[in-house]
């Protein structure tokens, strides 16, 4: 974090880790409790080319993701479309989602829970994989 304000927050300063349900996927919490967030939730993840969120959902936690580089494609129930920078997508809660890099370079997005999902293994359900 900033040493001017805990409010602002420099990405390479903030630790990476590898979430649950997902490969080649390294995200950096950027908005959570470490700055007095209680509703919300913002990472900025990295997805290598072959990364991608194998098929879950959150039960009572509503997810929203802005695509900054890369491209994907996107499942959201029965939904499916792909996505290119500048476009964002949500997963309501509860649905099953999977989202898989399909550009040669890695794919950065953010994503927003609300509420915060804190890598919580019992706000996520893992359902079948391909």
């Amino acid at each position: 974090m900033s040493e001017l304000s805990r409010f602002h927050i420099r990405p390479n300063e903030v630790p990476g880790f590898s979430p649950a349900n997902h490969v080649g996927t390294v995200n950096r919490r950027l908005i959570g409790p470490d700055v007095g967030a209680e509703q919300m939730e913002v990472l900025l993840g990295t997805l290598d080319a072959a990364g991608k969120a194998l098929p879950h959902s959150h039960p009572g936690m509503e997810q929203a993701c802005f695509l900054l580089s890369g491209s994907a494609a996107v499942e959201v129930g029965d939904d499916r479309f792909d996505m290119i920078p500048g476009e964002a997508c949500f997963f309501p809660a509860g649905v099953p989602h999977v989202f898989t890099v399909t550009s040669a370079e890695p794919a950065s997005l953010l994503v927003i829970y609300s509420p915060p999902y804190g890598e919580d293994s019992t706000k996520a359900i893992r359902h079948g994989f391909d």
